[in-house]
């Protein structure tokens, strides 16, 4: 799939998503958010796509949150029910089925940041800016930025949102919001290099993963009911006993993802 603003590109088990709007910063209109969230959709319908890379054109920005222009002018940037938008949504708040990695080539702020914080490892360049102005307009981050406290301290986070102030990449690898910082022309190898690693990797005990450590921080109950499933699902698994097959063996494991 591939249009002016949006480009995918499939690479094996990993598809790398491209926000193609440089000229805009990478705004999200709702033609972007569509696609992104149609893209998800048939990523999460697709066994053969094991990670999503998600990063942007130009070298300027990695997004610069709601396109401004096109919501005052009435267009719908997500805000209405549909399949997409909502697939969008889930992106933001990291409830994607498959691992999403953020490739952050140039600043993200605002939605942008929001996007790259529902990612589930995030690779920026040394270069890049970060930030959650939103309260320096009268607004607050409603489309997921509150939520940054699950993933850096909560001191911290109440700094940022509170101030509205910018970060650098290092400053964002320190808290630990940021996975790698890299220089900019290593950002998209960096992440397909993650990708691939966790592509490469049993899917059911990579979805266990990603569903339970992420419980683990903002829901302890719900977390503990969904170990004993996982539980259940994975050790009892076709791919569990290929996995340990494929290790006495010393060979790669062909997972089946049941």
């Amino acid at each position: 799939m591939s249009d002016e603003e949006f480009l995918v590109d499939r690479r094996g088990p990993v598809t790398v998503l491209t926000l193609n709007r440089p000229e805009a910063r990478n705004a999200l209109n709702g033609n972007l958010i569509g696609a992104i969230g149609a893209t998800v959709i048939e990523a999460e319908r697709d066994p053969g796509i094991r990670a999503l890379v998600l990063t942007a054109a130009g070298d300027r920005a990695f997004c610069s949150g709601m396109d401004l222009r096109a919501f005052s002018g009435g267009e719908d940037v997500g805000f209405s029910d549909t399949p997409e938008n909502r697939a969008f949504q889930r992106l933001t708040r990291g409830a994607v089925e498959v691992p999403v990695v953020g490739a952050a080539n140039g600043t993200a702020v605002g939605g942008g940041l929001e996007v790259l914080l529902g990612c589930d490892l995030i690779v920026a360049a040394d270069t890049a800016k970060f930030g959650l102005p939103e309260v320096q307009r009268g607004l607050f981050p409603g489309g997921g930025g509150t939520y940054i406290a699950e993933r850096i301290p909560l001191g911290i986070a109440l700094q940022l949102t509170l101030t509205g102030e910018f970060f650098s990449a290092a400053r964002g690898y320190e808290i630990g919001l940021i996975n790698a910082v890299v220089p900019a022309d290593q950002v998209l190898d960096t992440a397909l290099g993650f990708a691939e690693r966790i592509a490469a990797n049993g899917p059911l005990g990579v979805a266990a993963c990603k569903e339970l450590v992420r419980l683990s921080v903002t829901d302890t109950a719900k977390a503990a009911e969904r170990l004993r499933h996982w539980q259940e699902v994975v050790f009892a698994s076709a791919d569990a006993k290929e996995g340990a097959m494929a290790f006495m063996e010393k060979r790669a494991p062909e997972w089946q993802g049941r």
